[in-house]
Formats: structure tokens, C-alpha cells, sequence
């Protein structure tokens, strides 16, 4: 079955879709143990692989005892991701790959080599041009095609280790050349060291010769200078003139410094002498011992002179002896201290005297230190050069002779290790026939289980309506050979009630009603087929086809034989060609019965309580291409409380049939109302014209169907019986 889908609202039935696995049970089983005998053939017959891998540890290997004098850890190699990574690519190398497959003559071997002892049956592709001839690659590029093909390099993450990796049919081969392409990689790292070595030590003889002539050179100058320049040096390795002008700047200062005190002094004296003050605050009276002798005199006679006051009046002679001898020697103190006072100018003067030649010598000297600076200035640039290139000298002296050691005694310490060298596997890592086979088990099953799921989901037999959707969904069932179109197109989206409002534009006039039952009393009722006009069952059917209509509503008011019409009408539009759908809502199923021999197929009262989907309910007419969908099993009473949903699935037919023939039974106008719809042709079927056929027709008219045709089924074959050309029950 092909399904087509008419609305999106459709829900999954979870318990149909899953019971179709239970009933494909034993094509899924079958499909799954074939796909496992497959795959077990393949993995017991495939060509076991063996891999092993060797570990390196990227460090650094100097120690603190070998390595050179001013070395530090910004002198070390970068180990950072990026240098890792570049050593990655380094052991991946094409030269590294050369150097193992040389060693190990891997160019002799029918896996690195297709065209050693190449079959007879490859031989004959590359002579019939369906597969490249190996023997135009050169061998050295078949063998590094292959090795690249089982060789994985990789650094582990968030470390300094790269694991080399390598796969073969061979456990020994696939431990042999992890190894040998670590030791390569060592011996390469070596041997960059050793050239670098080398270099440095063939770089550095020449400079140093050339560096030994040059400081001799320079020193040369530096004395060659010093002799011309005459340049001596003093204490604190300086010129003797600037030492001496420095010596008598100090010598200048101190001399200053004694005038101006001696100077300060005398001066403070005279102002004592002529002010009459006292003399005892200047330090240098007082530091006079004869001054210091007078001063006890002159404290012993006042001391006299208090002790006689006591008893004597100042009158008295002794006391007046006393007082002038006391006059006396205040006189001598003051003639002291004049006499101290020119002693104090007396070495100023001196002072200033030295201060004035001294002054003369130190301009002499300014003028001499300032020659001797310049010629220090450049005999300063010259030592510089001197030292500078000495120092170099030193430098490459020293890396000249670790250099020359580390040559001679072969020490080189690469900055990799192997911490982990591969071993040859005991087993196969490919084929593993546990695992392959589980998989293909379960990955077929699971295949087939999906396949089985879609196929119920594109069929339709696992989707319902969904509960107050306003669309249903139609599958399409088998047709006969002779038309294999669908029969269903996309649903569309229609509004429930746009096809029940027809009342106001088919109002038949009163005088018309009124006419029609008047004839109905009469025991003549010819004069309702005067009205309505009578048709027969081509010409009904010629009417559908030329208006075009997609609904026929069928009133049978005389009961089950005349829903013979509705039948009769519906496979002769099907004749014709269009697709055409039958659809039975009478009580005794009289116009499904004679299409389906059976009154038991689910129908229109299943699809109303939600016990089946449209594809569960249509059904194909034994005797025509005709679709019919019958009463169907369910309780009535429980179908009817979804009659509102009728016109959804009116619309759904609709959209999918040319043609939806509803053939409702003796019903009236009310009664129809929810399957009227856009191009709806109204019929009342009639099998001999009496008062309960014309009491219908004035009910549908007065109901808002002035169009109603008269049809009936007499003069035609029972609906049942089967009509040649038209197709039969098998």
C-alpha cells in the first residue's frame, strides 16, 4: 500500500505500529541470522592485523653536572604543545620512513609491495586496464604509501609523550618497526646535536685566533697611550694632578676655615674691649693661663674685700688698698686680652696669606687635571676595547673547550626516551569475530526493526485521527491493474461549516411549495415528476460528470430497495473513469451490502468512535472500481456522538475522491445537512411515485434543495448482480 497523507492531524498508534514487529517476526529473524552468517564468514576469512606501539617521552636529558657554565632553563629546548607537535611530524617523516624500511628490507615483503608475488588474477586487471599497474610507482614510494597507511603518530594530550603506532599482518614486523622508527628518531636527534656540535666547534677556532690577535692589539694601545700621554696614577687608581687638586681643594677649605674663626674671634673680642663687656665668653681669653691667674686673683680680693665689709666701712684703708688692687688687675685682664686679640689677627692675616697661594696652585692644577681628563677620557675608551674583547675571548674559549670535550668524548644526551618499546602482540586486533558479529546482530536487527516501523508508518495502518482533529487521513487501497493512480490527493484544510449555510441562496418560493403538495394528495403523482423531472441511472450519472459535482446525496424514503440508486449511480461514474467513493449511512447497510457480499467490514460507525482508520474502512467494490466504506461494526449509539466530525470526514473524502456518493436512507433535510457541502447534488431516490416519495421531495425542497432530482433504479439489474466487463469478486 502507498500512503497519502491528507492533514497533519493524525496521531500514531503506538500499540498497532509496535504489534507489526511481532507480526514480521520471522523476516526480521531471517534477515538478521544472514546478515550474521555474513559477517562471520568475513571476519574468520579476513587477514588477521596485528598492532603494537612504542612510547616516547619528549625531556630534557642534560644534568646539572654536564651542562655548560651559564646555562639556565631558558637555555632548555621548547617543550610546549607546538614543539611536541613538530616532533610528531619529525618522526613521520619521509627520511625517518626510508632509513626503517631500508633496514628491515621491508621492499621484499608481498604487504609493503603489491608487486611481489602478485596474483595472477591482479596481472590480468592491470592487463585489462581495471586497475593501475603498480610497477609504474617507483618501489621506494609503493613501500612509503603503505607504511603511512599503518603508521599512526600522535602525541597524548595534555603530555609530552608521542606514541608511534603501527599495524601489520605480521605480530613481529608490527613491533619491529615502532622500534626502529623510535631508535631512527633518537639517532637523528643525535646527529643533529653532533653536527650542531661540530659546527660550533668549526665556527669557533678561526674567531678565537682572530680574537687573540685583536686584544693584543688593544692592550698594545692602551700602554702605547698611557706612555705618550704621561698620565701617572695616584692613589685610588686615579691621576696623580686630579689627586693633588682634590688634596689641595681640602687643604684650601681647612685654611678658610681657621681665617674666618680667627677672624670671628678677634673681632668679638674687640667688641667686648670696647663695649667694656665681660670677657668671659670668649673662649680664648679664658684658655689664657695668665688671664685664668688674674681672673683667681681678682675672685680672691673680692672675696676679701666682703669678708672686711662685714666689719669695716668702705672708707677704710685696708679696703681701699684692696679695691685698688682690684682696679690693677682688671686692667691687666683687659691689657691680656688686647694682647690676645692682635694674636687673632695676626693668624688671620697668616691664614689668608696661605689661602691666597693655595688658591694660585689649586688654578694650576685645575688646568693640568683638566688635560690629564681628556687624555683619560680616551685612554678609558681604549682600556674598554681592550676589555670587551678580552671577555669575548674568555667566552668563546670556554664554549670552544666544552665543545671540543663533548666531540671528543661522544657525549651528545638527546632530549627523547623510549619508556615503553613496543613487544610483539599475541593477538589479533582485527578481525575480532565476538564483537563483529554482536554488532552486525545488532545492528541488523535494528535495521530491520526500523524498515518494519516505516513500512507500517508509510503504509498508514499504524496512524488514526487524531482526537478533535478536523482532518482525517486516507489511505489508498489496492486498485485494479487498470488503474493504478492514486486515489487519494493532498486533504485540504476546510472550514466546518462554509458547506451547511445554503438555506438563504436555495429558498424555494412558497407558490412552488405549495404546487408540489398539492400534487402530492393526489393519487396521480405525476404531476411531482412534471416539477422535479425523473431521471434514470445513465442519465444521473451523466449529470455528476457534467457538472462536475463532488458529492450526491442519496434519499431513499421507500426503505433498502431503493438505496439500489445510490449503488447503480456510483458505478456507472466509476465506469467512466473517475474515482469514486460510496459511502453507506443507512441503518440495515442495504447499499454496502450487495458491493461487499458481507455486512461484517469495519465502516463509517468504526471511523466515528476511533476503532479504525480510513484505510481500515475502505473497502473495493466486488463488482467495479468503485470505493465503497459500509456501515461498519461499531456501537451505532457510540458512533452518533461523533456525528460532528461528519463533515471533516466529507471534506477528507472530497478532497481525495472525484466523486463521494453518500446514500443517507429516508432522511430529511436536517438530517442531511452535515454532508452538503460545495457541489453537492441532491437525489431522491423513488421506485413508484406515491405519497411518501412526494411528502420527501416537499420536505427537502421546503429544507433549502430545490434542486433535488427524481431517480430511480427500476429497469436496471440488482446492485449484486455482476454486469459483464465490469470487474468480479475473485
Amino acid at each position: 500500500m502507498s500512503v497519502q497523507s491528507a492533514a497533519a492531524d493524525v496521531d500514531v498508534d503506538l500499540r498497532h505500529l509496535f504489534a507489526s514487529l511481532a507480526r514480521n517476526w520471522l523476516r526480521i529473524l531471517v534477515v538478521t541470522l544472514a546478515v550474521n552468517g555474513l559477517a562471520f564468514a568475513l571476519a574468520w576469512f579476513a587477514a588477521p592485523h596485528y598492532k603494537a606501539e612504542t612510547k616516547l617521552l619528549i625531556e630534557t636529558r642534560e644534568s646539572v653536572f654536564t651542562r655548560p657554565d651559564g646555562a639556565n632553563d631558558n637555555d632548555k629546548p621548547i617543550l610546549d604543545e607546538e614543539g611536541v607537535a613538530s616532533e610528531v611530524e619529525v618522526i613521520a617523516s619521509t627520511g625517518i620512513l626510508k632509513q626503517v624500511a631500508l633496514k628491515l628490507h621491508l621492499s621484499r615483503l608481498p604487504e609493503f609491495d603489491e608487486t611481489v608475488n602478485m596474483s595472477a588474477l591482479g596481472r590480468l586487471l592491470v592487463i585489462a586496464g581495471l586497475k593501475s599497474d603498480p610497477n609504474e610507482i617507483p618501489p621506494e614510494e609503493r613501500v612509503l604509501k603503505k607504511m603511512r597507511e599503518k603508521l599512526n603518530v600522535y602525541s597524548v594530550e595534555k603530555s609530552r609523550v608521542i606514541v608511534i603506532e603501527f599495524s601489520s599482518e605480521d605480530p613481529r614486523l608490527a613491533a619491529d618497526i615502532p622500534n626502529a622508527i623510535a631508535d631512527a628518531y633518537i639517532a637523528l636527534q643525535g646527529n643533529a646535536k653532533l653536527e650542531s656540535n661540530s659546527a660550533a666547534t668549526d665556527w669557533l677556532a678561526p674567531e678565537i685566533a682572530d680574537l687573540s690577535k685583536r686584544v693584543k692589539d688593544a692592550e698594545a694601545k692602551v700602554a702605547s697611550y698611557r706612555a705618550q700621554s704621561d698620565l701617572l696614577m695616584g692613589g685610588n687608581n686615579s691621576v696623580l694632578a686630579t689627586q693633588q687638586l682634590s688634596e689641595l681643594s681640602s687643604e684650601l677649605s681647612r685654611v678658610r676655615a681657621n681665617r674666618a674663626s680667627a677672624e670671628a674671634t678677634a673681632d668679638s673680642v674687640r667688641k667686648a674691649l670696647q663695649n667694656g663687656g665681660s670677657l668671659d665668653a670668649v673662649p680664648e681669653v679664658l684658655s689664657s693661663e695668665l688671664i685664668q691667674r688674674l681672673r683667681e686673683r681678682q675672685v680672691e680680693l673680692k672675696t676679701n674685700i666682703a669678708d672686711l665689709s662685714t666689719t669695716l666701712l668702705g672708707n677704710h684703708p685696708r679696703i681701699r688698698a684692696l679695691k685698688s688692687q682690684l682696679a690693677d688687675l682688671d686692667g691687666q685682664i683687659r691689657s691680656e686680652a688686647q694682647k690676645i686679640m692682635k694674636g687673632l689677627l695676626t693668624q688671620a692675616q697668616t691664614a689668608q696669606a696661605r689661602e691666597n697661594q693655595l688658591m694660585a696652585d689649586v688654578n694650576t692644577l685645575k688646568a693640568a687635571s683638566a688635560r690629564a681628563g681628556e687624555q683619560q677620557v680616551e685612554l678609558d675608551a681604549l682600556q674598554r676595547e681592550a676589555t670587551a674583547q678580552r671577555q669575548l675571548l674568555e667566552t668563546y674559549l670556554t664554549r670552544y673547550r666544552e665543545a671540543s670535550s663533548r666531540k671528543d668524548r661522544n657525549y651528545l644526551p638527546v632530549d627523547a626516551r623510549v619508556f615503553s618499546p613496543a613487544v610483539a602482540p599475541s593477538e589479533p586486533y582485527f578481525p575480532k569475530i565476538g564483537p563483529i558479529v554482536g554488532a552486525a546482530f545488532v545492528g541488523s536487527l535494528l535495521l530491520m526493526a526500523i524498515v518494519t516501523l516505516l513500512q507500517e508508518l508509510f503504509s498508514g495502518r499504524a496512524m488514526r485521527p487524531a482526537t478533535g482533529a478536523r482532518f482525517g487521513q486516507i489511505e489508498q487501497v489496492a486498485m485494479p491493474a487498470t488503474r493504478q493512480e492514486p486515489a487519494l490527493a493532498e486533504i485540504k484544510e476546510a472550514d466546518d461549516h462554509a458547506a451547511l449555510d445554503r438555506t438563504a441562496d436555495a429558498e424555494l418560493p412558497a407558490a412552488v411549495a405549495e404546487e408540489v403538495a398539492e400534487d402530492a394528495t393526489a393519487a396521480d403523482a405525476e404531476p411531482v415528476r412534471s416539477i422535479l423531472g425523473e431521471v434514470d441511472i445513465e442519465k444521473a450519472a451523466e449529470n455528476l460528470i457534467e457538472t462536475g459535482a463532488a458529492r450526491a446525496i442519496f434519499v431513499s424514503p421507500e426503505g433498502d430497495e431503493a438505496a439500489a440508486s445510490a449503488v447503480l449511480v456510483a458505478r456507472e461514474v466509476s465506469d467512466a473513469g473517475l474515482r469514486v467513493l460510496l459511502l453507506d449511512l443507512t441503518a440495515s447497510g442495504a447499499a454496502s451490502r450487495p458491493m461487499l457480499d458481507s455486512g461484517l467490514f469495519p465502516g463509517i460507525t468504526n471511523l466515528l468512535a476511533s476503532e479504525a482508520q480510513f484505510s481500515d474502512v475502505i473497502h473495493p467494490d466486488l463488482y467495479s472500481d468503485c470505493h465503497v466504506i459500509p456501515v461498519g461494526t461499531a456501537d451505532p449509539v457510540r458512533a452518533m456522538r461523533a456525528a460532528d466530525r461528519l463533515p471533516i470526514i466529507m471534506q477528507s473524502l472530497t478532497t481525495a475522491y472525484d466523486l463521494v456518493v453518500v446514500e443517507c436512507g429516508p432522511a430529511d433535510a436536517q438530517g442531511i445537512s452535515r454532508l452538503v457541502g460545495e457541489a453537492t447534488e441532491v437525489f431522491l431516490s423513488m421506485l413508484e411515485p406515491d405519497d411518501e416519495v412526494a411528502q420527501a421531495a416537499v420536505t427537502l425542497i421546503e429544507g433549502g434543495y430545490p434542486d433535488l432530482i427524481l431517480v430511480t433504479p427500476i429497469g436496471h439489474e440488482s446492485p449484486g448482480t455482476p454486469v459483464p466487463g465490469r470487474r468480479t469478486a475473485a
